[in-house]
């Protein structure tokens, strides 16, 4: 009978996306009120995460017996790891953290809180990716393959710093653009699996078609760039290109292209549709959302 059935407790369908747009404001409050020091050391550990994918991708890539594109779409799905390690395990990634401009076009946070989250995650970030190259290198990891994984490091950091600006800029919005996606994704699912299926496709996208992603490059061009300098470089290999100023200049280039795909594409974009034309699952006017205050060192809620 209708009146004797039971509703189950909880379902197991993922989130729907004014969901995802709810939950993504709420953890873009969080964040960008965090506490310094947590903050700075999850974004080491995001730094070094995306690290590793980063060495998992240069392994298939070391391989010189597969095409072009197998080595591509088997590198792509071996950097996921990275993106996997951020989002289940939990740390501060920049690319991720642009969506955090949804909480602030809620009225939520300030400017001046989304700048401090973004500028204390990437300083992380670069920590923890500098950190990995040393502890990689002293581990003789260029070595691996008869030494092609340290010949794919060099030539993965000359084709990126030899690029124009614009075209850098372009493919740090494409990036994460991507990335964003994965991470949206993700929050939409409610188990372990979930989230590692839905991250897979888009950062394995994103990583074959060879776009700038400025915390993997804090790893893949440091690293580049310590090999030429301790003169581990193949007889042949040209990385004239490959110098400090080429680099610092990928970088701050693949960054504001990052912030543009991810900020405006993705976050304004989903902001714009579920919140602002649909009105999100719980409107709250901005004076009724909580807010964390300091108090003895720890965030407490308040109002």
């Amino acid at each position: 009978m209708a009146g004797n059935e039971t509703q189950p407790i909880f379902g197991m369908d993922c989130y729907s996306p004014p969901e995802i747009e709810e939950k993504v404001e709420g953890l873009g409050v969080k964040k960008a009120l965090m506490p310094f020091w947590p903050t700075f050391m999850l974004s080491i550990v995001a730094g070094g995460s995306i690290g590793l994918g980063g060495m998992y991708y240069t392994i298939v890539a070391s391989d010189p017996n597969l095409s072009f594109a197998v080595s591509k779409v088997i590198g792509g799905i071996a950097f996921c790891l990275g993106l996997v390690l951020v989002l289940v395990a939990g740390a501060e990634l920049f690319t991720g953290n642009s969506l955090i401009v949804m909480a602030h076009a809620n009225k939520q946070i300030t400017t001046g809180q989304v700048l401090r989250n973004w500028t204390i995650v990437w300083l992380g970030n670069l920590v923890g990716s500098l950190g990995l190259v040393f502890l990689l290198y002293m581990a003789h990891q260029q070595a691996l393959n008869g030494g092609n994984v340290g010949t794919s490091l060099l030539k993965i950091g000359v084709a990126k710093v030899d690029q124009d600006w614009v075209t850098i800029f372009f493919k740090g919005i494409l990036c994460n653009l991507m990335v964003c996606l994965a991470v949206w994704l993700g929050y939409a699912g409610r188990t372990v699996a979930d989230k590692i299926v839905a991250i897979v496709l888009p950062i394995s996208g994103f990583v074959a078609a060879g776009f700038e992603h400025c915390v993997a490059n804090m790893y893949f061009l440091p690293y580049a760039l310590v090999l030429k300098f301790t003169g581990q470089v193949p007889e042949g290999l040209d990385v004239s290109a490959l110098t400090m100023g080429a680099v610092v200049h990928n970088i701050i280039f693949a960054t504001l292209g990052n912030i543009v795909g991810g900020g405006l594409l993705v976050g304004g974009i989903y902001w714009l549709i579920y919140r602002k034309s649909l009105g999100g699952l719980h409107p709250l006017p901005a004076k009724e959302v909580p807010t964390m205050k300091m108090k003895s060192g720890r965030a407490v809620a308040g109002r």
